[in-house]
């Protein structure tokens, strides 16, 4: 068999072009959700949901990202992250908008709206985490994380938006509609800038893809392992979101917009750290790092859960944010470090990943009614502590040639 000679790189124009659209991207990605999520009140106000049925309501965004998750890798390898973004993106706003005037109706196009938003962002998000590791190979320096910092920052935009429609008393339909059409028009048209995946244009062609397709990557232990990576790392994320200002409320004996700020602090702290560890990790390399890092979380969550006063645990709150930070983008790097598998193996790695997002509220739910939930935290320190032992797992891979076997992809040194 004849090796495909190495494909010739984009042009530094069309590769600053192609970072430019996947901010845009995660961006939008995290504007549209985080707009969503801030409206969620008046439409459980409309529809008059007990706390129960909104839950059974919301479940619908999770079932449509858990389809959506596993099947991204083959729709990805086939028609590439440039077409998947921008068919999500207008799905997504389809699925916003369908929720937004079904609101007015009943439940059931509730449900419809939320599943397609669900299935949407699942897809959507592994498309744009593709082509953010196809920009860093093509840069040759880390910048994964800043792209998550700005979702980070969308969904920052988003709520302060959604706050001031709020407080503005605009409708829920004009509101989320209007996000809906910005969101579906200027992502594809930003989408369009997106690099090549790999050196085919057009759908992949059968030498570039694994022995069995894009679904022999559940098979890599070297895959399913960065996926458990991802997962601890995405369950102290997910955790913090949903029960710091909880715990420091209950547990630390703060007051609520105390709490509130403890929250704003670890968001904050994670955001700053996706900013400014590319280059942390350009000069000591993916696995000293992300060691590093599970540690500081680690301190961070002790100081938390066991600091004497609330200084303490605010202070904790801050190193858990860092600690954190990098672990998600790092996992997705690594995931797309064959340009020729980056589709699929990113997919499995986020399928994985995501469960922590859907596991940590029950989980920390139950350990709280047992022993409180600031004492549940303590389990993340557990799980940080797991990633750091694995980290390993996503030292640089030296991608192989197109249509080479799994078996000669080696680590780089």
């Amino acid at each position: 068999m004849t090796v495909p000679s190495a494909p010739a790189a984009p042009p530094p124009a069309a590769v600053r072009a192609a970072t430019a659209a996947t901010y845009a991207a995660f961006f939008g990605s995290g504007f549209a959700f985080a707009s969503w999520a801030a409206r969620i009140p008046q439409v459980r106000d409309r529809l008059d949901l007990d706390p129960a049925a909104l839950g059974l309501v919301l479940l619908a965004i999770a079932a449509g990202s858990l389809l959506a998750l596993p099947l991204s890798g083959p729709v990805v390898t086939r028609i590439g992250s440039a077409r998947t973004v921008q068919a999500m993106a207008a799905l997504l706003a389809v699925g916003v908008t369908t929720a937004a005037v079904g609101s007015h109706v009943g439940v059931v196009p509730v449900v419809i709206g939320l599943f397609l938003l669900g299935f949407a962002n699942g897809a959507w998000d592994v498309a744009m985490n593709v082509q953010g590791t196809v920009v860093e190979r093509h840069l040759g320096r880390s910048i994964m994380s800043r792209f998550h910092a700005g979702w980070s920052m969308g969904t920052v935009t988003g709520a302060l938006i959604g706050a001031g429609m709020v407080a503005l008393h605009v409708p829920v339909a004009a509101h989320l509609t209007t996000v809906a059409v910005v969101v579906g028009v200027l992502v594809p048209a930003f989408a369009r800038r997106f690099v090549a995946d790999h050196d085919q244009a057009g759908p992949a062609a059968e030498g570039d893809q694994p022995r069995g397709g894009a679904w022999a990557a559940w098979r890599e232990p070297r895959t399913l392992l960065v996926g458990v990576f991802v997962l601890a790392f995405a369950f102290a994320e997910g955790v913090g979101n949903d029960w710091i200002s909880v715990a420091a409320i209950d547990g630390h004996g703060v007051p609520a917009a105390v709490g509130t700020l403890a929250f704003a602090a670890f968001l904050t702290a994670m955001t700053v750290g996706r900013w400014f560890g590319p280059g942390l990790l350009d000069r000591y390399g993916r696995v000293p790092v992300v060691r590093l890092l599970s540690l500081v979380g680690i301190a961070g969550v002790a100081l938390f859960v066991f600091g004497p006063s609330p200084a303490y645990a605010f202070a904790g709150t801050l190193l858990w944010g860092v600690g954190t930070a990098l672990g998600f983008p790092v996992g997705m790097s690594a995931g797309g470090d064959d340009p020729h598998r980056a589709a699929a193996r990113v997919s499995v790695i986020a399928s994985i990943g995501y469960c922590a997002f859907l596991a940590g509220p029950p989980i920390i739910g139950f350990l709280g009614r047992h022993v409180t939930v600031l004492r549940a935290l303590a389990v993340v320190a557990v799980l940080l502590g797991m990633a750091a032992l694995i980290s390993a797992s996503v030292r640089p891979l030296d991608p192989t040639p197109a249509g080479a076997p799994d078996e000669e992809i080696t680590v780089a040194r």
